[in-house]
């Protein structure tokens, strides 16, 4: 399945700008949509996290199954305009960053390394990425010590380097 195109399902918590749930797919038909739906209820139950409201677009794989299975987990939800991506800016942002800094720098084997990556990147931008709207800090922070020495840490195959203190 060579330069075949894999989809992304990016699910951003809006305040404290983290990606609760991510997931990959070269075929996202409706039953796939759905189950991530299902998934995503429960990513949502085990973080304790309420969200008032999903936005999404308009596209075809957005199907009302989706959208019973997610106000069945008692979260409402909104549709951007047609030809409106500034009225999710917030995710359009993240996906460009999720692009420029690591996607673009990598051949993708298929549906489970782009996972991988995703999943590391996203541990990484969860808890150590520093945001803008945050004040420079993550929206998940892993603690730190106070003092000691500066351990780096490499993530993405050396592509990224965390650096904090160590006890």
């Amino acid at each position: 399945m060579l330069l075949s195109t894999l989809y992304v399902l990016v699910v951003l918590e809006l305040r404290s700008r983290r990606v609760i749930f991510a997931n990959c797919s070269a075929h996202p038909d409706a039953g796939w949509m759905v189950q991530q739906a299902r998934n995503l209820a429960w990513e949502l139950q085990d973080l304790a996290v309420a969200p008032r409201l999903l936005i999404h677009d308009r596209d075809a794989t957005f199907t009302g199954r989706f959208d019973d299975t997610l106000r069945a987990a008692g979260v409402a939800l909104a549709v951007t305009p047609f030809r409106r991506p500034r009225a999710n800016a917030h995710c359009e942002r993240v996906i460009l960053t999720l692009r420029r800094e690591c996607l673009d720098w990598f051949l993708i084997f298929g549906e489970r390394h782009l996972l991988r990556l995703l999943r590391e990147y996203f541990d990484h931008y969860n808890r150590a990425r520093p945001h803008r709207a945050l004040d420079l800090r993550p929206p998940s922070p892993q603690p730190s010590a106070a003092q000691g020495s500066v351990v780096r840490r490499e993530r993405l195959q050396g592509l990224i380097n965390e650096y904090r203190l160590a006890a």
